[in-house]
């Protein structure tokens, strides 16, 4: 069809949904719920009225009017006009821990085709100073609040906390901490929970720690009002039972209870919602020549023990961003080692996920590619950040290979040209700042031009 009779058509459509909405709204003898209250807290699914119309929060809110925030993109959808009195069933009041229920209430749209992604030290102080939300610049496209982390490490529950002000002195009250998300997410930005680091070790050993990783996952995301999660398990979070040696099939607990739980996070929040890891090489790459400690060269229970995650998620990952930093050498496609230092390490790394690649060497058990919109890699933002800090320069030398395929060097991608390669990632926000931002600096401008 032609553009102009599409058009056409579509306006005829949509004047007859129009119509048809109007009509069943103005006969439906609806309650109106509780007025709303400028000073009231309202979570995701809290329903308000006012004006002769019932409004439903999509996410947290507090003195947001809903006659003028019910636009496509604010916080509360009209949910049509209302007349009378609360119906019996309808809460006096705003729940204060409502029980999520599956819907699309998070706002699709995506992150960007070349996304800037960074750490933001949210829970805790080290020598990089504690950076209030209000204040992270706007070339960070997506922002992972570091750390979500569980009471034990077989609880499955997970807690945050914004950093104890005798040691972020500057840090903002939980109030406008909450408000700098929602002026992210106003601005099409993203603001995910990450969940583990190298302290927070998380064991869902059995079906009850699976089921409270979700109730506490989901009650911080309603609470902060987030897009979604980032799984950054690190340590002995994630090992294989001996005898667990396909990827595709996993039977140990704790990753058969992870992918569970996150499936179910997704189920609960819809297609809007943001799901990125950030692996490091031990728990993927590494999976190239070992898999656990299975009959094909195994060593380490938790070599390679990212893979099944990855796999059973593949088509709910928005982002995969292994951590090219602090780590050993790693065997690459070419069957040659490949060290942090240069451009080199982080080509060879990443190639191995937008090609794929046979797990423990067995060539019956290969690991398929993500799509190249799934991948980034990440890397220190500074010296001090983390081993494996390389200039800016070297940095969008790997890029510009597995994008154009060009300034390669030594190493020949076997993926070829990945135009759609999704972006970067930086270990941290916090360290960016302190070295006077540059990394973003440096690559926001490479990544828009790229």
């Amino acid at each position: 069809m032609r553009r102009s009779v599409i058009l056409a058509v579509a306006a005829t459509l949509a004047a007859a949904c129009s119509t048809v909405y109007v009509a069943a709204t103005a006969s439906a003898a609806v309650a109106c719920a509780p007025a709303w209250s400028a000073t009231s807290v309202y979570v995701k699914d809290n329903v308000a009225s006012k004006g002769g119309h019932n409004y439903t929060a999509k996410w947290w809110t507090q003195g947001e009017d809903p006659v003028l925030k019910s636009a496509q993109w604010d916080v509360w959808v009209n949910s049509g006009a209302c007349g009378g009195g609360p119906s019996p069933s309808a809460s006096s009041s705003p729940s204060a821990s409502p029980t999520p229920t599956p819907s699309t209430s998070i706002p699709t749209g995506g992150v960007p085709r070349r996304a800037l992604i960074g750490y933001l030290h949210a829970s805790f102080a080290n020598g990089s100073g504690y950076v209030r939300m209000a204040d992270v610049p706007a070339d960070w496209d997506i922002v992972n609040l570091s750390f979500g982390e569980p009471t034990t490490a077989t609880s499955g529950d997970i807690r945050f906390t914004l950093c104890p002000v005798a040691e972020c002195p500057n840090v903002e009250s939980e109030a406008e901490f909450i408000a700098g998300i929602r002026a992210k997410r106003a601005a099409g930005k993203k603001v995910l929970l990450s969940i583990g680091g190298a302290n927070g070790q998380v064991q869902l050993t059995t079906t009850a720690a699976r089921d409270a990783f979700v109730r506490s996952v989901s009650a911080i995301i309603d609470k902060y009002g987030l897009d979604g999660v980032d799984i950054d398990f690190e340590g002995h979070s994630l090992s294989l039972d001996t005898g667990d040696t396909d990827f595709r099939n996993p039977t140990t607990p704790v990753i058969v209870n992870l992918i569970s739980a996150v499936k179910s996070l997704k189920a609960r929040y819809g297609a809007g919602f943001v799901l990125t890891m950030a692996p490091e090489t031990f728990f993927v790459q590494l999976g190239y020549q070992y898999y656990g400690s299975g009959p094909w060269g195994g060593q380490d229970p938790r070599a390679g023990s990212y893979l099944p995650v990855i796999h059973a998620l593949r088509d709910d990952i928005t982002v995969l961003h292994v951590q090219d930093y602090n780590s050993g050498s790693i065997m690459g496609l070419d069957d040659q080692y490949h060290s942090m230092g240069g451009a080199d390490f982080h080509i060879a790394m990443t190639d191995m996920l937008l090609a794929g690649f046979p797990v423990a060497g067995n060539p019956d058990r290969v690991f398929p590619p993500l799509r190249e919109n799934q991948i980034a890699f990440g890397a220190p933002s500074s010296v001090s950040a983390g081993n494996g800090y390389v200039a800016p320069s070297a940095v969008q030398q790997a890029v510009t290979c597995l994008v154009k395929g060009s300034q390669c060097g030594s190493y020949t991608p076997r993926s070829g040209l990945n135009p759609d390669f999704r972006g970067l990632m930086t270990w941290s926000i916090n360290w960016d700042r302190f070295y006077g931002w540059e990394f973003k600096n440096s690559h926001r401008p490479f990544l828009n031009g790229l």
